[in-house]
Order: structure tokens, then C-alpha cells, then sequence
């Protein structure tokens, strides 16, 4: 077989070397254009992820509100009859100056059928009193349900919200009507149309109705069927906003809610990364569209750089047998940089871990700061009767050590239960628990965190408790109706010069109820306050003490277990009364 020239075999290298150098910066481009895709894709969902938790927080700030005006007892008497001329006015400015105090877009209250007999935009000529919205979901929802939550363009006002709703019952459990908040999230939108990605947010039917750009609004996510629309045009929910269409293409799918996608929007055909988030509580979806950046330089220059290897690793293999010590040399170097890009690659690490963690600490630290004094005293105590131990020891006194053992596992007992119970009484409690429980172990709970301001501020607390008092409730709920109660005591007495706080457990006249009682000397409530004394909002506490929510979220925990709260003047102060049903043995 005949040899092949060494020219001939000299180009046919060339051309293998080309070739492969070509490969290699095909490869390394993709690559590098693929991994630069999905790292702009990862950044964006943890983007993503900020604003959800921005609008999770926003409406969780108002969800709680229609629940606590529906118990206003004027509220409710505007619904029990016809209002005349001046209770209309009343109530229409009550809603306005809660609407305010609360900065809640608009309140309104329906009656039983879904008409307005009041609003906090009374005033304007968009104004919903008189207006019927019995056809609204949201009043649907709550008449069947309690409560309700729907998205809509308002049919009076042309301005669209979301709508929170409780229902307003009576003391027979009769349906009186519905108390409305609206969000219109202006804020929201102004703080999100400032960033350069496209922020969409989609119904349940995906469609878009909020866009931070002009144009993307009222567009089809999904194919909309046929019931579909006819439960929109019933329900008014866009009303008369024309809905159209938005196509799109999957290019490139990097999980199941982040792909590469190509969408003919308002200014054409774009490609965006598509980053979208499930919000289960409000059956929405929160979309990011971010335009890809510019990667023609990122794969030139993987190109060229994986070129450059491959050519220079086929130049070292050619001249290996020449150059074997200085390849030695340099494949020594290149070992010595990659370690030392791994030990600054682990420094980064650990520095990232270490920003977490005090970011955690930081969190602790708040809730750590009481708690501090209250361990560091004991734990000065326990140093004495550590030293006092060892000197009964040093002189063989095992009983006397035996008995001085005593007091010191009495206060490790203490300071295990106080830290214990403080993470049990910030574990978030969900809402409906119902347990049989001891009602003088909620008391005990109580005190035992509010132990250092009673001590500091010296007050006399004397106790009179039934045990065991068995109720069915919440254990954290109800120890946080006393506590509120507590802290009411002591701010009361705060400049009296006697301090008496009591705390009475007994039957009630009722055999089937416990009353649980709590009295102070801080000189009692003024007799008009008495009767507004649960309402929300109300307090008589300096401004920027609180918004006069504490006795009404208690009223509304003990009303939701089945008892009562009130309150009276007594003696020297004011008493308190919560009254609960008993919970028989199993």
C-alpha cells in the first residue's frame, strides 16, 4: 500500500484541526448561550418570587377587615330596617372615615338583596349607594358561603379592583347583608411599571388584568370557552373592556412555569423568557416576561475561547514529545488556578451561607431581646448555687449539696418552659382549632410571658382559678385575647400608685359556661366609651399607641368559640368578663 504524501497528510490535518476547532466553538457557543438563558431564567423567578410576596402581603393587610366591620354594631343595625335621611349620612361618613383611617380604596354595605345603603365615596358622582350588585360573584359567594372575592372592572365607577367581602349575620343567624372592601392596587402597579420586565397578572380564566405596560391588558392567556365567556358578560366582570387574544410560542422550556417563549404583543413579535407563579389563595397567576439579554458576545467569546483550547491542546500534543517539561510546568499551573478558584469558589460559599444565617439571627435577635433578661438573672442566681455547691462538696456535705440541687433544677425548669412556650406561642395557629383545653393553663401561659413587665412595673397580682376549667377552643387564640386584656390592665395602672391586677376563674350562673375575669385599679372606662368599647378602631390610648383593633379581634375570637366578652366598671379600675361554654369530660 502506497504512503501517502506528506503533503497531503499535512493538509488533511490542517483540516481535521480546523474542524474540530469549529465543533468545539459550536458547542461551546450553545452551551454558553443555554447556560446564560436558564441563569437569566433562575434570576427571574426569584424576581418573580419577590412580587408575589409583595401582592400576598398587600391584600393580606386588608383580608381581615370585612370580617371585623361585619361585628360594628352599627353596621349591622343599618341593616335590620329602612335608614332615614340622617342615619344615612351617618353611616356614609362612618364608612368614609373608616375607609380612611384603614386607606382601602372604597367600603360599601350591601343589604340582603345586593343593594348599597352606604359608601365611603358617597360624596363622589360615582358613588355606589343605591346601585344593586346582588349579580356580582362576590356577593354571591358570600351570601352562600361567609365570604367572598372577585376581580372585576367596576360597573359604576369604570375603575377595576378586587373586592373582599364578609357576610354581615345576625344574632339568629339570619343573612343581613355584606360588608365590601376594594383594593385598586394603583401603588402596585407605579412600583412595578418602574422596572424594565413586563410584569402580567391572570385570572383563573387566564386572562391578563393588571399589565406594568400599556397594551397588555384584557388579553387572552388561554383559549376562552364558550360558558366562559357567557359567565363574563353575566357577571360583568371586564364589562365592556374588549378582550383579545395573545399568541405564543414555546421555544425552549426550562421547568414547568419557565420556558423561552416567542409572543406577538403590541410591538410585535418578541422572544421573552416567561416566568410564572401560581397564587393558590387568590386562584391568580403572576407572570414575568423578561427580554433575553444580549448573548452574541458571551458566545463569541466561548467560541473563541474554546477554539483556542482545542487548537492549543492540539499544538501541545504535537510538540509533547519535545516540550514534555515545560507542558509539566504549564499543566502544574493550570492545576494550581483551578485549586485556587475552588478555594475562592468555597469562600464565596461560605460567605453566602454566613449572610443568610445572620440574616436569620437578626430575625431572632427581636424576639430574643426580652427573653435576654429574663435568663441572664437566673443564670446569675445558678452561678452562686453552682459556687455554694462546690464549697458543700469540698467539705463532704452530699445532703445540704443534694438540697441546693434543688432550687437550681427549679429555675433550669423555668427557663426551659418560658423559651419553650414563646416558640409555641409565635407558631402561627390556624384558624377553626377546636380542643378541650384548661382554661387556669391559658391563664398560667399568659403570665408567665407577661412575668417581666409585671415584676418591673411592680404590680400586686392576686389569682382566684377553678382547676381544672375545661372549655373547647384555641389555646394560643384565647392566650392571646388575655393577654390583650393584660397588657389593657397594666396600661391602665401605668401612673396609678396602686397596682392590683386580679384574675378570677369560676362557674358561671350558667352551669354549662366557665366566666373567666380580669379587674385592675387603673381607675375604669369612661361611661360613654363603654359602648364603643369593641368597636374597630376605636381607642382612647395617644395616637400612634394603636389602631383600637385589640378588643375587637377579641371580641371576634371569643365570639367565634361560642362565648361572650364584656366589660364594666368596678371598684377602683375596670373588669373584664369572657364567659365560655363548658367542655364536658370525654
Amino acid at each position: 500500500m502506497p504512503l501517502i504524501p506528506r503533503r497531503i497528510r499535512l493538509f488533511i490535518y490542517v483540516l481535521l484541526i480546523i474542524a474540530g476547532a469549529l465543533v468545539a466553538a459550536g458547542l461551546a457557543a450553545r452551551q454558553a448561550e443555554r447556560h446564560a438563558l436558564a441563569d437569566d431564567a433562575s434570576r427571574a423567578g426569584g424576581q418573580l418570587v419577590l412580587y408575589g410576596n409583595t401582592l400576598h402581603t398587600l391584600i393580606d393587610r386588608y383580608r381581615a377587615l370585612p370580617a371585623v366591620l361585619a361585628l360594628d354594631p352599627e353596621l349591622r343595625s343599618a341593616l335590620l330596617g329602612p335608614l332615614s335621611p340622617d342615619a344615612q349620612d351617618a353611616l356614609n361618613h362612618r364608612l368614609e372615615k373608616i375607609n380612611s383611617a384603614a386607606q382601602s380604596s372604597t367600603l360599601e354595605l350591601l343589604d340582603r338583596n345586593g343593594l348599597a345603603v352606604g359608601a365611603s365615596n358617597w360624596r363622589l358622582p360615582s358613588s355606589y349607594v343605591g346601585h344593586n350588585y346582588g349579580f356580582r360573584p362576590y356577593f354571591l359567594q358570600t351570601k352562600a358561603q361567609g365570604v367572598g372575592r372577585f376581580y372585576a372592572v367596576g360597573v359604576t365607577s369604570g375603575i377595576p379592583g378586587y373586592f373582599l367581602s364578609n357576610a354581615v349575620i345576625s344574632d339568629t343567624g339570619e343573612f343581613l347583608g355584606a360588608v365590601v372592601v376594594k383594593l385598586e392596587f394603583p401603588d402596585l402597579q407605579r412600583e412595578w411599571g418602574q422596572g424594565d420586565d413586563l410584569l402580567l397578572l391572570s385570572d383563573a380564566k387566564g386572562i391578563v388584568f393588571i399589565a406594568n405596560q400599556s397594551g397588555w391588558r384584557y388579553r387572552e392567556l388561554l383559549p376562552i370557552s364558550a360558558s366562559d365567556r357567557a359567565e363574563l358578560a353575566a357577571t360583568r366582570q371586564y364589562d365592556k373592556q374588549p378582550l383579545s387574544p395573545l399568541h405564543s410560542q414555546v421555544i425552549r422550556e426550562f421547568s414547568g412555569t419557565s420556558h423561552l417563549t416567542r409572543v406577538q404583543g403590541p410591538g410585535g413579535l418578541e422572544d421573552y423568557l416567561w416566568e410564572s407563579l401560581p397564587l393558590a389563595d387568590e386562584g391568580w397567576t403572576l407572570h414575568l416576561l423578561r427580554k433575553p439579554q444580549a448573548l452574541a458576545e458571551d458566545s463569541r467569546n466561548a467560541a473563541l475561547a474554546a477554539a483556542g483550547i482545542w487548537l492549543t491542546l492540539v499544538f501541545l500534543s504535537l510538540f509533547l514529545h519535545q516540550r514534555w517539561r515545560l507542558a509539566r510546568v504549564r499543566q502544574r499551573g493550570r492545576e494550581e488556578l483551578e485549586q485556587l478558584v475552588e478555594e475562592r469558589t468555597r469562600d464565596l460559599r461560605t460567605a453566602q451561607d454566613g449572610l443568610v444565617q445572620s440574616a436569620k439571627l437578626a430575625a431572632l435577635g427581636q424576639m430574643s431581646a426580652a427573653l435576654a433578661h429574663e435568663i441572664n438573672q437566673p443564670l446569675t442566681t445558678q452561678r452562686m448555687q453552682l459556687a455554694s455547691l462546690r464549697l458543700l462538696l469540698d467539705h463532704g456535705r452530699i445532703d445540704d449539696a443534694y438540697k441546693a440541687l434543688v432550687p437550681l433544677d427549679q429555675q433550669l425548669t423555668r427557663m426551659a418552659a418560658l423559651t419553650g412556650h414563646l416558640k409555641t406561642f409565635a407558631r402561627k395557629s390556624p384558624s377553626g382549632l377546636r380542643e378541650r383545653l384548661d382554661l387556669a393553663a391559658v391563664v398560667d401561659q399568659a403570665l408567665l410571658l407577661m412575668e417581666p413587665r409585671l415584676r418591673d412595673e411592680a404590680v400586686n397580682c392576686v389569682l382566684h382559678l377553678t382547676r381544672p376549667a375545661h372549655v373547647r377552643g384555641d389555646a394560643i387564640r384565647l392566650e392571646q385575647v388575655l393577654i390583650n386584656l393584660l397588657r389593657n390592665a397594666l396600661d391602665a395602672m401605668r401612673d396609678r400608685p396602686i397596682k392590683r391586677l386580679e384574675v378570677w376563674i369560676e362557674p358561671d350562673a350558667n352551669p354549662d359556661r366557665w366566666r373567666l375575669t380580669v379587674g385592675d385599679t387603673g381607675g375604669g372606662i369612661a361611661e360613654e366609651h363603654l359602648a364603643s368599647l369593641f368597636d374597630p378602631f376605636f381607642t382612647t390610648k395617644p395616637v400612634g399607641d394603636g389602631l383600637g383593633l385589640g378588643l375587637a379581634v377579641s371580641y371576634a375570637i371569643v365570639h367565634e368559640a361560642g362565648g361572650t366578652l364584656s366589660a364594666e366598671n368596678q371598684g377602683e379600675g375596670a373588669h373584664f368578663t369572657l364567659i365560655l361554654p363548658t367542655e364536658p369530660e370525654a
